[in-house]
């Protein structure tokens, strides 16, 4: 037992060695069985925590297949595929801009089967990237730290209280750096199609000293601790996952609209066992029929109608207007924007 331990950290440590100069990993766990005989590695945004339910579910059901897990931040996954080639079968993000990117570059693979003939047609593109949960971004608040001002229900509210309000806020709010993050680049650039009030929410709380974060559980750890009163566009998933651990917390979703973002998965051109891929694509798609699965992970299931039962909702559609903002130019003129609207200078 001890050698066999020992041989799977010698094959970790040079798997993830081979990486090492490549991009950054978060986080890496190895889901062993008894019978290992074949292996699934995966990348993915999402958080150990989160997904594991998922894992140990298929691991249920598939019953020979062993996953390799990698956490990595969304442009550090995008960096793992798009300029490094990297080994994996499987890439899950939430980045949607940045799957479609790899799918219109000629890095995806098509995958078609009964699971994926199913899903309403904004929620795949190509035969190659497939959504498969909907989450909006939302605001989380201290209810202790924030105390008994008003809630605002819009997001001209949340400038207004913040203007007025603004020496309780300084260093104490938190969003993502939309320069590293690419969820949080594509939260911000769908903020700014969707409201006027993008630019000026930008230069508030940049003059408020905001703190900037690479994902959202660092940010509701920080609410959770007082240290922030609030966080900006976190992942609803997470935070609704967070009110178990953390009853202080509450969260905000605006009137004006709510952006709303599908996880998706694709399989890259250099996996090697794509059919273990689609395995697990099936198994994503079918996440509506497990509603105890869905209570474990948080992470809501896409349905026909989800999606268009609220009006206040701003669905992220996949296809080739994700492509917008990535183009080189636009991307610098929008991150120099921010920053300049951020920093104050």
């Amino acid at each position: 037992m001890r050698f066999a331990y020992f041989t799977y950290l010698l094959a970790a440590f040079v798997f993830l060695k081979s990486f090492a100069l490549a991009f950054e990993i978060e986080d890496n766990k190895y889901y062993e069985v008894e019978k290992n005989e074949q292996i699934l590695r995966i990348i993915s945004t999402a958080d150990i925590e989160a997904f594991e339910p998922i894992i140990l579910a298929f691991q249920k059901e598939f019953q020979t297949i062993a996953i390799d897990y990698v956490v990595a931040s969304s442009s550090q996954t995008m960096e793992a595929i798009y300029n490094e080639n990297g080994k994996f079968d499987l890439v899950i993000s939430s980045a949607m801009d940045l799957q479609t990117k790899l799918a219109n570059d000629g890095l995806a693979q098509t995958y078609k089967s009964l699971e994926t003939e199913k899903l309403p047609i904004w929620a795949q593109w190509r035969n190659q990237v497939y959504g498969f949960t909907h989450e909006p971004a939302v605001m989380v608040i201290s209810k202790k730290e924030y105390g008994n001002l008003p809630l605002p229900k819009t997001r001209d509210q949340f400038v207004e209280l913040l203007r007025r309000n603004s020496e309780k806020f300084i260093g104490r709010i938190g969003t993502y750096d939309v320069s590293q993050s690419g969820l949080g680049y594509l939260f911000a650039t769908q903020d700014s199609r969707n409201t006027d009030s993008f630019w000026r929410l930008i230069e508030m709380i940049g003059r408020l000293d905001v703190e900037l974060y690479c994902c959202s559980g660092s940010m509701i750890e920080d609410v959770s601790s007082g240290r922030l009163v609030l966080a900006y566009n976190v992942l609803g998933s997470y935070a609704e996952n967070s009110l178990k651990k953390f009853p202080g917390l509450k969260i905000i979703s605006f009137d004006d609209f709510s952006t709303i973002m599908m996880r998706t998965a694709l399989i890259p051109m250099a996996a090697k066992r794509p059919d273990l891929s689609g395995k697990m694509i099936d198994f994503l798609l079918q996440l509506h029929s497990k509603p105890d699965l869905v209570a474990l992970s948080g992470l809501q299931p896409i349905t026909r109608h989800n999606l268009l039962d609220d009006k206040r909702t701003r669905p992220i559609r996949l296809g080739p207007g994700l492509l917008v903002f990535l183009d080189k130019l636009r991307k610098e003129n929008f991150l120099r924007n921010w920053e300049s609207s951020i920093s104050q200078e």
